[in-house]
């Protein structure tokens, strides 16, 4: 297997638990998980590119992003798979160079461009058997920090 240059995540069920609260005046909010957003630093530091891809457009996610330094951040993502496609493209990364975590029956043809894939321990039942490492985590409780953690040591066996 080749070593990881990207590393991509959708962001609700994989970031989040997959939630969608709302206050009164309609405000939302999302719990992410300090420890994930460790596991992209950790990323960035060890030259891996990072990278959200996610069909959901909001402001509190563009906030995470910026404050997690992700090189790739791109919302309203109606066609996830091509966009992936642009930023091998402009990169130069081959898709083995890829690892992606994904949680749900959207995230298949996103599975299929990727050279490693993880899904969250409460991934939906489908996504299960498609991929590379169903990680012991949940979804916005450490699930992207494990699979950071999973593709460091892999990097480490590759040098």
């Amino acid at each position: 297997m080749a070593k990881i240059k990207l590393f991509i995540t959708d962001c609700d069920g994989c970031m989040t638990d997959g939630g969608m609260y709302y206050d009164n005046l309609g405000n939302e909010w999302k719990k992410f998980n300090a420890r994930d957003g460790m596991g992209f630093e950790m990323l960035r530091n060890s030259g891996v590119k990072t990278g959200i891809i996610t069909s959901e457009t909001t402001a509190l996610l563009e906030r995470r992003a910026a404050k997690l330094k992700i090189d790739e951040f791109h919302q309203g993502a109606k066609n996830k798979p091509e966009v992936l496609l642009e930023i091998l493209n402009r990169l130069g990364i081959d898709k083995s160079e890829v690892a992606y975590v994904g949680d749900d029956i959207n995230d298949l043809k996103m599975m299929e461009l990727a050279g490693l894939t993880f899904c969250p321990a409460d991934a939906m039942k489908q996504i299960l058997p498609k991929v590379d490492v169903v990680l012991t985590k949940k979804g916005g409780d450490g699930a992207v920090r494990e699979a950071a953690e999973y593709v460091l040591e892999h990097n480490n066996s590759e040098s």
